[in-house]
């Protein structure tokens, strides 16, 4: 039966990272050790926050949010990239490739907006510490993560209603380990040069907006926090620190991806295997595993663990 798009193409062949053997079987167990790495960092930062009552705080819940954002996005492209390296057929079906775009650039929007309310979390609690708890409800906080996963929806929503409409009748070859969205929309046997504008209006300026909009706003922290004590600022710098570190890490490749059209393609690789691989094992190490109260937290409830063992 013939599909409603017109499309002949049902399969997309990935090229992936490289074509030398050696490198291929290097990168299967090293890839391989980082997923695993990614999956245990992620979920222990859930599972510490769930189980501590004293990291019941917004920024500790938005921080959980973030981990499953983080395991999710490398989930969508990770386990298919590693797979393709000790596979010499690296095919990926049309509704597969599909669905990896749409997850992809769901999860990616998901966690810019995220960012953006970690950012705001920071700046309410720099700024109206008094107020703080009153306006970062958990009722405010549940309400921020809805928003960011719908602005995600929203973002790739508006992407993938003209990119399953196009026809792919003739070339499949895509050179990526993962189904790129522009690199996609180039094999479509059709004129693509209006929605490759759209998506490089709807990705790099949506992206360059929010980044500017997190260089002011910890721009005004950093300001506010030079102005306080020493032993305020420095434990309020900490805390930046991790989260402006996490953000250029995270954008960095995005925006180069999306507003710079003349990078090479050996260039683009390795910004997505930063952005897709990197940026969600760094997250967990950044972000927690150098707080102290989360490290407190895990040695207590590493603690607690062994003597109900010990009991029995």
């Amino acid at each position: 039966m013939e599909k409603q798009n017109h499309s002949t193409v049902s399969e997309f062949i990935l090229l992936g990272l490289t074509e030398f053997h050696q490198l291929r079987i290097f990168f299967f167990f090293f890839f391989s050790i980082i997923y695993i790495a990614i999956l245990l960092g992620n979920l222990i930062i859930i599972l510490v926050v769930k189980l501590d009552p004293q990291l019941h705080s917004p920024m500790y819940f938005l921080l959980a949010n973030l981990s499953l954002i983080d395991m999710s996005l490398a989930s969508s492209a990770t386990p298919k990239m590693i797979c393709d390296l000790i596979s010499e057929y690296k095919a990926i079906s049309y509704e597969g490739c599909m669905a990896q775009m749409f997850f992809l650039h769901l999860l990616g929007g998901n966690e810019m907006m995220l960012l953006v309310v970690m950012a705001i979390d920071r700046l309410i609690a720099i700024r109206k510490p008094l107020q703080y708890k009153n306006i970062m409800s958990h009722r405010a906080c549940i309400g921020l993560a809805l928003f960011s996963w719908t602005t995600g929806f929203v973002h790739i929503i508006t992407q993938m209603v003209f990119t399953v409409t196009l026809p792919f009748c003739g070339p499949n070859v895509v050179d990526s380990f993962f189904c790129d969205l522009p690199r996609v929309i180039k094999l479509a046997c059709t004129d693509t040069y209006t929605l490759e504008l759209l998506d490089i209006a709807l990705s790099g300026l949506l992206s360059s907006f929010r980044f500017t909009f997190l260089f002011i706003s910890y721009s005004i922290i950093l300001i506010t926090v030079w102005h306080r004590s020493f032993s305020e600022s420095s434990k309020a710098m900490s805390t930046l620190s991790a989260h402006i570190t996490v953000v250029v890490l995270f954008f960095g490749p995005c925006l180069f991806i999306y507003i710079w059209p003349f990078s090479r393609v050996s260039v683009d690789k390795i910004l997505s295997v930063f952005y897709t691989i990197f940026t969600p094992l760094l997250n967990p190490i950044i972000y927690s595993f150098r707080n102290n109260d989360m490290k407190k937290a895990i040695i207590k409830i590493k603690t607690k663990h062994m003597s109900f063992r010990s009991t029995f």
